[in-house]
């Protein structure tokens, strides 16, 4: 365990934290039963704490440089299962969706350091296996959360999915001070936490996704909509300009100049997006439309998970050095294929017509998470490690989050548009009807007219699902053709640094060259 203990006590961490992303999807109808809510509310239960995720991560990365790695990985653990026990026991929506805000605080605090713990710890040949493995953790977690969540919601009550984190906790915590060595912090006392582009970021994700999710009721021309875009643009212009002119950047904007470091943030973002941002669609389409149960919608999503992990763990077992031309490029097209032949439903089709198309995405997105990982970390000098792999999962987060945001929109409008002509109401009608109150519906009608209309409901489902599915499909597809646009020759190197292959691990020895800030090197050496 000397060797395979840390990597095993962050992958417990990334595991835990990730499945907490997607857990929620099948226990939204329960959810909704239990405290009530509106789609827009049950988006911010499965949003809120992907974008707290993405708008802290940046800032706890700057924590973990100032105050040790291993110590904000620590803590983060603690605000994680503290804010699970509050969302377990949360009386209303309200409570529910700030808890789990609270949640995404310390999963990002934990998130922010795995990269930058695995590389620190690990070189040659076994970095590369640690990566797979942990590319595996990865995207197997965002995959299997549904069938976590579906056996939990079923056996015990939704509440358990958040009351499982506190032993998994509890053990993850014991493994990281057995394991993971102490390592050194930044005390230079010029370095303080970039509060103002911390705050702003914070702001301009959580305007664009708050607009998007407001449009559902109030329309993209009202106050309520173009008000919290406007903030959000504002935000992010100002983020932008305080980022170029601070000493001790959040974020160093020049890496953006490097082709394969914009690679890697494009493949990650576009992949959690579409991939995962329309599953609580499909989530509720299982279980609205096909009656299936919550560990059984959970179930049809497993092919999925367990391709992902099988092709992650094969890429970091025997592809160590990562093409990214071929890696990044054929994943996204792989889950754009995989998304988009999910597009075809009618209102006869049932679960099985998703499980090619599920499959064919878990092989892409098991390429994205290894390759984008590696291209990430390859990409940038090691001084500059532990920012990119901040970067990389703030990129990760703000993708399904706003995936989830733009395609909830899509879905309402769509459905919408398939209502007119169908119900008195297409409005509401749609916002329940996403929302997953299809019996609502059908209880408001006569008995005699109950048959076509559910047959014109599962119709409007379809309808939507498709829409979403080829969208999705779409955008992951133009995603790949960028990134191999961006990676069709080795990106330049910035001056003064001597270009490599991109997405290349570095070797050994050009790792352990710069003890910098970010990437500094613990009491006990790399394991090699």
């Amino acid at each position: 365990m000397r060797i395979w203990g840390p990597l095993a006590a962050v992958c417990l961490g990334t595991f835990m934290l990730l499945v907490d992303v997607t857990i929620v999807l099948v226990a939204l109808p329960s959810m909704s039963d239990s405290l009530g809510s509106t789609l827009t509310q049950l988006q911010w239960v499965a949003d809120g704490y992907a974008l707290a995720v993405a708008a802290a991560l940046l800032g706890a990365g700057m924590l973990a440089d100032l105050h040790g790695r291993r110590r904000v990985y620590a803590a983060g653990l603690v605000v994680f299962a503290l804010a699970s026990v509050a969302c377990a026991l949360s009386p209303s929506m309200g409570w529910l969706i700030t808890a789990r805000l609270v949640q995404g605080l310390g999963a990002a605090a934990m998130f922010t350091t795995t990269l930058s713990l695995i590389r620190t710890l690990y070189s040659g040949r076994r970095l590369g296996l640690a990566l797979g493995v942990w590319a595996a953790v990865a995207s197997s977690a965002s995959a299997l959360g549904p069938v976590l969540g579906g056996l939990l919601t079923q056996a015990l009550d939704w509440r358990w999915i958040f009351y499982v984190n506190v032993p998994v906790t509890v053990l993850a915590l014991l493994m990281t001070f057995r394991y993971i060595p102490r390592d050194a912090s930044d005390r230079d006392p010029a370095r303080r936490v970039d509060l103002p582009g911390t705050a702003l970021f914070a702001l301009g994700a959580g305007g664009f996704v708050f607009a998007l999710t407001a449009s559902h009721d109030d329309g993209w021309a009202s106050a309520g909509t173009l008000v919290p875009l406007g903030v959000a643009l504002a935000a992010f212009a100002a983020f932008v300009a305080v980022q170029r002119r601070a000493a001790h950047p959040l974020l160093d904007l020049s890496l953006f100049r490097r082709p394969a470091f914009t690679a890697a943030m494009i493949t990650i973002a576009v992949g959690e997006g579409t991939v995962y941002g329309i599953l609580p669609y499909t989530s509720l389409w299982l279980q609205s439309v096909q009656e299936l149960s919550p560990i059984g919608a959970g179930l049809v999503v497993l092919p999925h998970a367990l391709a992902a992990g099988l092709v992650a763990v094969a890429c970091g077992r025997w592809v160590p050095r990562p093409s990214p031309r071929v890696g990044a490029t054929l994943g996204l097209a792989l889950a754009g294929l995989g998304v988009g032949t999910q597009g075809f439903l009618s209102a006869d089709s049932g679960w099985p017509a998703l499980v090619g198309g599920l499959v064919l995405s878990g092989i892409g997105m098991g390429l994205v998470f290894q390759v984008a990982a590696a291209l990430a970390l390859g990409s940038v000098p090691a001084e500059r490690a532990g920012m990119a792999s901040g970067a990389y999962s703030t990129f990760e987060q703000l993708g399904y989050a706003f995936g989830v945001a733009v395609f909830g929109t899509l879905a309402v409008s769509s459905m919408r548009h398939s209502l007119r002509g169908e119900v008195p109401d297409p409005d509401t009608a749609a916002q329940t009807l996403s929302g997953g109150g299809a019996d609502t519906l059908l209880a408001a009608v006569p008995t005699g007219q109950r048959a076509s209309l559910d047959h014109t409901l599962h119709t409007v489902f379809a309808t939507g699902h498709n829409t979403l599915a080829l969208t999705a499909g779409g955008v992951a597809l133009a995603g790949a053709l960028l990134v191999l646009g961006l990676t069709r020759r080795p990106g330049r190197a910035a001056a003064g640094t001597p270009a490599r292959t991109a997405g290349a691990v570095p070797a050994p020895e050009e790792r352990k060259s710069v003890p910098a800030a970010g990437e500094r090197t613990p009491d006990r050496p790399p394991v090699t």
